[in-house]
This record gives structure tokens, sequence and C-alpha cells, in this order.
């Protein structure tokens, strides 16, 4: 979420050179299906019955576990100052983020989760990260106190932006530990573990805001030439956190990857109005920053909004306004750029990252409206507001741009509603991403096919407010500002963070596009730790549900003929019958068997890894000499 118009990054789209060090992608038009399938005047989320805790609910294949509303000392609806944001996960514990503090709940029992303690802190926007006993949060802005008070900065010295660390050692009474300020705050944040040395990790900070005065934190700089070393702008900054001394984490050189990078030619397609605050930027108005805004909003980007490392393929997305770039982060402290790429379309600021599992897919957000703004009307664009797909190749980084998904649903005016954060559901064979999409609900959308993504299932409520109800009116919206701020599968269901009414916990269901073996295979992965923007590598057991998801996928795709797949099953509740040896034998000659098929499948190599899938499960039922030994 966008949180002041000092907050620059997302007003001007940009293009990219060529460059020597770097890949730099041009755009290509896409060709989308809108107009008569976005959105849907049938769709059930329409015209939902409004209210805060009586809401109208349409889903489909998810339902509801739990709902825990705010903690009474965040429960207020005022403008921005008590909404909830991001959460993470670690051990039995949920964390949850507020623009006043964070609450962790303990969700042992997903059905009935109970809050182990509550940390008031003004802390905008409050994005936090857990790292064993260590929790993280982010400050950005101008009304966050070193010592976590209400009531605004009176003195600069008080004045505090950037990250805290706490120990939550203790869930119940964590302790603020380290306050580390940083030249732009931290709007977000991730977490980039060392590849050498597992005692430490880097925070890779992204802060929305112009330089700090050196008056007020020694060292920072504003300034407009993306190649100067101590200009505080253009380049992430990077926390170095000794995880047994995090007493000792210190700022360290930033990593430079805008440089090279130019402001965009006009929008070439799928265009809107330029919002008149964005135009008065560029002519130099619009607040104390206004000269070196209206000066940076005619270069290339200058930071990034999110950023999501990959550490398995030492890789970084970084959602730097209308760029998509690519970053090695083979070295954290030394970080690459690989490739960069933009729309020319009118694309209103790339906001968050994400990765396929195989990272041949990037999947990219447009927080069209900043978060506030009702972006999923019947007369908003589809190109606007959703998701893009951009293909990423594994041998020279090449990114190029696929197709676009929105929510198909017309919400109303009352609704601030644009794609905001998620994470992949670890389904085998698929790229399944669930997301918030404030009142746009919580959604999963299939990007397997990048050209062609779409809608898996969703669950959402009603605006908030009724027609004419603007008693929570904002400087930001005329309606009270809700809905999921972000979705994440994390050990067999989905957690949401409901910025004025809560905490959901959600789960998926069985239905045409996800099958129950999906959803068993999906439950066999499971995470200790997990926080979003530091993607974990998802992997399988081998196991009959996870050889089941794919044959249910070919069933689904026609992707094998219907006398093979219904074989093949027959084959696997036959072998799963069997033990050790035996079951062994069956399912390696059933292996060979599909392999055999695929010279002939439309999906070949789904039918291959199925295969290949089958071996596995075979190789686990008892030592391979015994294998030999069975189907002689």
């Amino acid at each position: 979420m966008r949180s002041s118009l000092k907050v620059i990054g997302f007003i001007a789209t940009f293009v990219a050179p060529a460059l020597a060090s770097a890949q730099t992608d041009a755009p290509r038009k896409i060709e989308v299906t809108s107009g008569a399938t976005y959105p849907s005047a049938a769709d059930p989320r329409n015209n939902l019955k409004p209210g805060r805790f009586d809401a109208g609910v349409a889903t489909k294949d998810m339902r509801l576990v739990s709902f825990s509303r705010k903690p009474p000392q965040f429960d207020s609806a005022r403008g921005l100052a008590f909404i909830e944001s991001d959460i993470v996960f670690g051990t039995h514990y949920v964390y949850q983020g507020n623009f006043a503090g964070f609450t962790i709940w303990d969700v042992t029992d997903p059905a009935n989760p109970v809050i182990a303690s509550v940390t008031e802190c003004i802390s905008s926007q409050g994005d936090p990260k857990i790292v064993g006993d260590l929790m993280f949060l982010s400050a950005e802005g101008a009304g966050n106190r070193i010592d976590c008070g209400k009531g605004g900065v009176q003195d600069p010295k008080d004045h505090f932006a950037g990250v805290r660390i706490y120990n939550v050692s203790n869930p119940h009474a964590p302790k603020l530990i380290k306050n580390v300020q940083t030249c732009k705050g931290s709007h977000t944040y991730t977490v980039v573990p060392s590849p050498t040395d597992p005692r430490v990790v880097y925070l890779y900070v992204s802060g929305q805001q112009t330089a700090r005065p050196a008056t007020e934190l020694a060292g920072c700089k504003n300034g407009t030439d993306a190649a100067d070393p101590t200009n505080s702008l253009y380049m992430l900054d990077i926390i170095k956190v000794p995880l047994d001394h995090p007493e000792q984490a210190h700022v360290i050189p930033g990593a430079r990857i805008f440089t090279g990078l130019q402001g965009s030619p006009d929008c070439a397609q799928f265009c809107v109005p330029v919002d008149p605050r964005f135009a008065a930027l560029r002519r130099g108005r619009g607040g104390p920053d206004s000269a070196i805004n209206a000066t940076l909003l005619k270069t290339g980007p200058h930071n990034c909004h999110d950023v999501t490392a990959y550490p398995a393929y030492h890789l970084l997305g970084a959602a730097c306004t209308a760029y998509g770039i690519i970053v090695d982060i083979s070295n954290p402290e030394k970080p690459v750029r690989l490739a960069a790429l933009m729309d020319t379309n009118n694309y209103q600021g790339r906001h968050t990252a994400g990765f396929s599992n195989d990272a041949k897919e990037t999947l990219w957000t447009n927080e069209w409206g900043g978060g506030t703004g009702p972006m999923c009307q019947a007369t908003s664009m589809m190109e606007q507001g959703g998701n893009t797909i951009v293909e990423l190749s594994n041998n020279d980084r090449k990114m190029t741009q696929r197709g676009y998904f929105k929510i198909p649903a017309a919400k109303s005016d009352r609704e601030n509603c644009v794609a905001h954060n998620g994470g992949l559901v670890p389904v085998p064979g698929r790229n399944l991403y669930v997301q918030g999409w404030y009142q746009g609900g919580v959604d999963v959308m299939d990007f397997t096919n990048p050209d062609h993504p779409f809608e898996v299932a969703y669950f959402s409520r009603g605006p908030i407010d009724p027609p004419g109800d603007t008693s929570n009116a904002s400087g930001r919206a005329r309606y009270t500002i809700g809905g999921s701020w972000g979705a994440y599968y994390w050990n067999g269901y989905v957690y949401s963070s409901e910025l004025d009414r809560g905490f959901d916990v959600l789960e998926l269901t069985p239905g045409p596009q996800l099958s129950a073996n999906e959803l068993a295979a999906a439950r066999l992965v499971r995470f200790k730790e997990y926080n979003p923007t530091s993607q974990p590598k998802l992997v399988w057991p081998a196991a009959y549900v996870v050889v089941r998801s794919y044959l249910d996928q070919l069933v689904r795709n026609d992707g094998l003929a219907s006398d093979r797949t219904a074989a093949i099953s027959g084959a696997l509740d036959a072998a799963e019958q069997k033990n050790g040896a035996a079951a062994a034998a069956a399912l390696t000659a059933l292996a060979k068997e599909v392999e055999a098929d695929a010279s002939g499948a439309k999906d070949a190599a789904r039918v291959r890894t199925m295969a290949t899938e089958i071996k596995r499960l075979a190789a686990v039922q008892v030592p391979a000499s015994q294998v030999a030994t069975a189907a002689k």
C-alpha cells in the first residue's frame, strides 16, 4: 500500500535501454481477453450485502475456518492509523503487523486462534518478518518514534524510520532490542539469507520516501544522479543482521540496481487518465519535497515497492514503479541486475513480485489506485490493477511479458480493490497463487499457462460500508479501507490479514479446478517458518497423492487418452494395496508403461513427470536390490 503523496515511486512509468551489464528487455503488445469476459455481470461477488461483521459472503471452493476480530488496542477504522498489514509464520504462530504495532496469534487450532500478545508501537506500515526468535518490523513516514509512542514526532532526534528488531522467544512478551535507522525508512523489506553463513541474514529494504536530512541521520543525501555512490536514492538499503548478536545489526552499502534505467515515453496502450495530484508533482508542486520529486519523476526508478527473494535460485524479483527487475543475489552484499522489463502501457506501479516454483515464470502485481481506490468496478479495465505474468528464461534470464489476470467480479465504488500480496499454493505440477485483493477478497489464480491465467477459487465479503455512509472517510478514501492485505497458504490453510475486520483462516476445498488429491499433496509441504517475500522452494515427498495429482491434471486437460488414465488409476489402486517389494515392483512396471505413454500424449511433459514420480514412489517402498528380486 502506498502511504502518502511523498511516495513518488509509482507515479511515472519507465523503459529500460540496453545495458552492457544487464539484460534489458523490450515490451511486446499483449493480446488479452477483455470486455466480453471481464468482468462477469453474473459473478456471485457482485452486489453482496454490506456490513462490517455481517456482510454477505460469496465463495468458490474455499471455506471460512475461523474469523477473529482485531484486538481492542487496534480496533479503529480511522484512516490508516490502525489497519492490519502483512502476516508471517513461525512454528504455530502467525505474526500480524499493524500500522500501530503487531499481534501474535497462536494457531495451534486454526479453528480457534488465540492472541498470544499485542504489542503497541506506531510503525507505519508494520511489515513483519520472522527468523528464529527474531521478528522484524518496518517503519516509514514522519510519525514513528524511537520509543514507539503515539502523538507524532515533536523533536527530529526522536524520529524513527527503518526496521525494528524484536526478540519473540517468548511470544507472550516480545522485547524491542534494536532500531535500525535508514535514510528512506522502510515501507517493505525482505529477508535474504547469507549463502555462506547460516547465522547471518540481510534485509533488503524498500523505502518510499525521499532521504531524510543529514542533520537528522548522518550520511543521508538526496540527488538525481543514479550513478552517484553518495546518493541515498537510487538504491535499496541493506541491513546486515548477525543472528547471534542482533543488537549489532547495521546498514551496509546498498543495492544500486537502477543505474542506466531511464524514464518512459507516453502511454501506448491500456491508458487511464493521469491523476491530477501526480501531474502537480511533475510540475514541481505538491509538498516540501516537490522539487526533488519533479526531477525524479523524469528519470528512471530510484526505489522499489516490494522485493521478493528466491534464495534457492539466488534471485531477487524487484517490483519498482513500472519496472520488473531481476537481480542476482548470489553475493547478497554485491547484488547484480540481470534484467529489467517495463510495460509500455500505463501500468500504474509494480507492487509485488513472485516466482513460479521452477523460477521460469514471474508474477507482478499492479496496485492501481494505491490500495485505497475502488479499482475492480464494472468500468475498471482488466489490464490495470491485477497481475501480469512474465516469463524468465533459464539461460540468459531474458524477460518476456505474457498474460494479465484480474478477478472477474464487478465490485462497488465503496470497496477498495486491487491486486495485493500472496504466495504459491503447493500443488505439484501447477503454478497456483493465492493473494489478497483488499475488499475484492481472497483469490487463487492458476498461471501454469502464462498466456492464459485463470481463477480457481475465492472468498469474498460485501463492502464494509452501506451506500452513502462516509463516517469513516479519510484523506485517502470516501469509505472505510478494508479487505485482505495478503493471503498465504501455510501448512494446510490459507491465512488472510483483514485490514479493518481482523484475521481470517480459510481452507481450500475440492472443486472442478482443484482435486482432493491435489489438496492432499499440498498438505504434504510443511514449513516451520514462512516469510512469503523470502520464497521457499517447494519439495514434495514421494506419495500416491502426488502421482494422482498429475493424473487428475491429465484427466482435466485431456493430456492423455481416457483409457490410459483409467488404467493408470487402477494400477495405482492395486499397487497401494501391496506392501514392500511387491508394491515397488508394481510401481516400477507401471512407470515403464507411463514413460511409453508420453510419446503419443497431448501433454507429454506432464506424463513424463508423472512417470518420474511413480519411480520415486517405488524407490521409497524398499531398497532397490529387493525391487529387482521381486521383479524376477
